[in-house]
């Protein structure tokens, strides 16, 4: 296994912004004066839009200097916490802990049309004085002649919810942090997006919310001029780290992570539903969702082929996976297209993909049926396996197929796979993440001490039976083709399967490698060598370094562009895209 040096991870990149006029204020020290100015004289109304996991108690103690002549909590309309309940259960399948129903409802639905009236009525009954409208919902009362949207990140909402925040408006408090997930992820946050969506295309001010007792607030034209600048050049996001019961030691080594006393298994660096961008306003930062630029800027940012066929979605995702000093993933299976649509609502699939970034001697993967292999007998063993009555025999059913630094490894939803202990896997795939049905988790407990989920009646309605050995060596192992090689550069096409709607392109140099525009957004990964540099071939936008093992993205507006090495040795980069 091929060791390269580590250090030059950027844990905390940021996206510079060259907006001198952009109005910072850092504390609510600062937010309070900014916000008592922009009100005026006379009757204001400052309405505040909260994402819900904002923390509204921090956020009205702060704002509480305003001396507000009228208060409204929105949340105090909503639905009370039994009623929003009853009302998402159908969509939340509230007997299965993991997946629930892509909701269709809107913020709107859940607030009493009486209690926004009366809340009106209030108002308008105000004839001088600052007005404050603060909450989940406060724009449905009014829009705010000063509008606000208080927003934190999707990761940071995770931690809380493992701190013990419960979900907004529920009565069913202390519940496992996979169940709160479950409840964002299906609901809160489709319906808060949609609200979102709109609002950052009006608000006067953007305020983040996401480190607690650090609030920082920029003024909205300067916020959107921000995403609107990333939107046309290469940026990385926020990358997070999380342990598992799997995971190994290959990025605490290599990104130096903090020490946490276990191990490190998942890498978020190239999710924007998930991940964050750090905007720098002259040293000033304001986090935010990146999912946030691709609600605003989502032509520029996808292309107009994309954008047409995923509307306001990203659609590729890189993660890492480390079981280098760890265990197997858990044996599983992703949904069929169809199946994923009809029973969550969910437009398209979770394809996927091992690029293999590292490997000890002797690594493999599990992947597809083995030759002859009998469903009903490989159910049933299954079963008996859930019930602790025997190991399921993984090797008597599934492939193992041995797998060595920069191999590429295809799985279209259907498949059966999981990356075996000694790899570290950079996952290439589509977006949607969470739905994953795991067959086999080797007999052991989660971190918890608890068994994790099992989902054979979901994964028996989705494998396929004839990805048997000889389909998977035909079709998923060895598939890399020579696309161009001269003197400067390789060209190699690694995938995806003609099932997938990615398209893989390795890039090795020792000089510099054009990339051309194929209407698609890029994500990238620097999978050998020390560092790159991405140069716009025509100066859109300023020479961007990409150091070992990170992640970026290239817009579509960005332009044509090539990649350099900057020292004259060889790296690799592999570049993600959607196939035309």
């Amino acid at each position: 296994m091929e060791r390269q040096v580590p250090g030059n991870y950027v844990r905390f990149p940021r996206v510079e912004v060259d907006c001198p006029g952009a109005r910072i204020a850092e504390g609510f020290a600062q937010i309070v004066p900014a916000l008592r100015s922009a009100a005026g004289t006379g009757k204001t109304v400052v309405s505040v839009e909260c994402y819900p996991g904002v923390d509204q108690q921090e956020l009205w103690e702060g704002l509480a200097a305003l001396n507000p002549v009228l208060v409204i909590h929105s949340d105090d309309l909503a639905f009370a916490p039994e009623k929003m309940d009853a009302v998402l259960e159908q969509d939340l399948l509230p007997q299965d802990p993991v997946f629930g129903i892509m909701t269709v409802r809107r913020l709107k639905d859940f607030f009493y049309e009486e209690k926004i009236a009366q809340a009106r009525r209030r108002i308008a009954q105000v004839t001088d004085g600052l007005v404050l409208v603060y909450g989940v919902g406060a724009t449905l009362v009014h829009l705010g002649d000063v509008q606000v949207v208080a927003d934190l990140t999707r990761w940071e909402i995770q931690l809380r919810y493992r701190r013990g925040l419960n979900n907004w408006r529920t009565a069913h408090t202390n519940l496992p942090k996979l169940q709160k997930y479950k409840r964002g992820f299906f609901a809160e946050w489709r319906w808060a997006d949609r609200e979102k969506d709109h609002l950052l295309q009006t608000m006067d001010f953007y305020l983040d919310m996401t480190t607690e007792g650090s609030p920082a607030m920029v003024d909205g034209a300067a916020y959107r001029e921000a995403l609107r600048q990333a939107a046309h050049r290469p940026f990385r996001m926020v990358p997070y780290f999380d342990p598992g019961v799997w995971g190994g030691h290959w990025m605490k080594d290599h990104f130096q992570l903090p020490e946490n006393g276990s191990n490190y298994a998942w890498s978020f660096d190239g999710v924007p539903e998930e991940n964050s961008l750090l905007l720098d306003f002259g040293g000033h930062l304001i986090q935010t969702p990146a999912l946030n630029l691709v609600l605003q800027q989502p032509r520029a940012l996808l292309g107009d082929r994309v954008h047409a066929r995923f509307g306001k979605e990203f659609p590729i995702r890189f993660d890492m996976l480390d079981t280098i000093g760890g265990q197997n993933l858990s044996l599983q299976v992703h949904p069929l297209t169809e199946y994923i649509q009809q029973t969550f609502n969910m437009r398209y699939t979770q394809d996927e993909s091992y690029y293999i970034l590292d490997a000890q001697e002797g690594s493999s993967v599990w992947l597809g049926v083995r030759e002859g292999v009998d469903p009903a007998e490989m159910e049933a063993d299954l079963r008996r396996a859930q019930a602790g009555e025997a190991p399921f025999p993984a090797e008597k059913y599934i492939n193992h197929i041995p797998v060595k630094k920069h191999d590429h490894v295809l799985i279209p939803a259907g498949t059966t796979h999981c990356s075996g202990a000694g790899t570290m896997v950079l996952e290439i795939s589509a977006t949607p993440y969470i739905f994953t049905f795991k067959l086999w988790d080797w007999g052991r407990l989660d971190l918890d001490g608890k068994p994790r989920p099992i989902h054979i009646d979901h994964g028996m309605a989705n494998i396929q039976w004839d990805r048997d050995t000889a389909w998977v060596y035909k079709n998923l192992v060895g598939q890399t083709r020579v696309l161009h090689q001269d003197e400067n550069y390789l060209a190699e096409r690694t995938g995806l399967h003609e099932r997938e709607f990615i398209d893989t392109i390795r890039l090795t140099t020792t000089t510099a490698a054009p990339v051309q525009r194929d209407g698609s957004v890029h994500m990238l990964n620097l999978v050998d060598g020390a560092c790159a540099r991405f140069v716009s071939t025509t100066g859109a936008f300023a020479p961007f370094t990409l150091h070992y093992a990170e992640t970026c993205i290239v817009p579509e507006a960005a332009g044509d562009y090539r990649i350099e090495s900057p020292d004259g040795s060889e790296i690799k980069v592999i570049l993600a895209c959607v196939r035309g």
